[in-house]
């Protein structure tokens, strides 16, 4: 019975050390035997030799390092699924504190115009469209696969009416956009240094795509590009929101009054590190 496969599968993960063996093996087991979360409680259901195979080569691949979403190639992020593929940065639940603080900051205007560059999966942009019924978003990314996954995530979310996903560079095509104003900005650029690579967990460094890693020896390379970039196209009242790195928020902070603009808020992650900058125009 499942129930029994679901114990052995989470004792293994445990037996291995992993972080989350009871949550890995619930997801996997519930993903390759098509079961819901009220099947694996009561144990009733049963699966295929096909499936039970299907599960065995996805512990195999759980217990050689590959995380859980690059096996069944979806993440879940702010209620929704998102596909993930070698092109993407896997969404992650501190990613999520992003969205939270934008909620928060545009609880009494929604934004109407959304901009999110370098989006990945899309996962913050289209969450954000699902908060906020009436906006609509452009998410940028310089990879192409990056940019077909997330126009893949966009349909099965039913919000194609709402977003388009482009190509380009922020270098590039940020001053493609005379004109353009958006009331937010939303990015979770490369940020971690160059030397810092080999120290990341083999779940990072082994899956998730360098480019969306990296921004050169610093790591801050992408915000001075973004942040000289985006004021002409941050609407008077607008808010732009940058996910950070460790220790990094006093250099941004720089960079943001060199630019002209001005930090409103910089909010830590749920684990207490200042992971999130809230910037604007003009005075706090």
């Amino acid at each position: 019975m499942i129930k029994n496969i679901l114990r052995l599968v989470r004792t293994r993960f445990s037996e291995a050390g992993l972080a989350t063996p009871a949550l890995d093996a619930r997801i996997l087991v519930r993903h390759f035997f098509n079961v819901s979360d009220a099947d694996l409680i009561t144990g009733t259901a049963s699966g295929s030799e096909a499936q039970q195979a299907l599960l065995e080569e996805a512990v195999v691949r759980r217990l050689q390092g590959e995380p859980v979403s690059r096996i069944i190639g979806y993440r879940e992020f702010w209620g929704m699924n998102f596909r993930v593929t070698p092109d993407t940065l896997d969404p992650r639940p501190d990613t999520e504190r992003l969205v939270e603080m934008v909620v928060e900051s545009f609880s009494d205007s929604p934004p109407r115009m959304i901009l999110d560059l370098g989006t990945g999966t899309g996962c913050i942009l289209l969450a954000l469209l699902k908060e906020f019924s009436q906006a609509r978003g452009i998410g940028i990314d310089i990879n192409p696969g990056a940019v077909d996954v997330s126009r893949e995530n966009m349909e099965n979310n039913g919000l194609s009416e709402r977003a388009s996903f482009l190509v380009g560079d922020w270098r590039d095509s940020l001053p493609l956009m005379p004109g353009a104003q958006f009331d937010l900005i939303v990015s979770n650029p490369p940020y971690i240094p160059e030397s810092d690579i080999d120290t990341l967990a083999p779940e990072v460094k082994n899956h998730d795509p360098i480019l969306a890693l990296t921004a050169g020896q610093t790591g801050l390379e992408a915000y001075k590009i973004i942040i000289m970039a985006i004021k002409p196209l941050l609407s008077p009242q607008g808010r732009c929101f940058f996910e950070i790195g460790q220790n990094q928020h006093a250099e941004v902070q720089r960079l943001v009054e060199d630019s002209g603009l001005c930090v409103r808020r910089i909010g830590a992650d749920y684990s207490g590190i200042l992971r999130v900058v809230e910037i604007g125009h003009g005075d706090k």
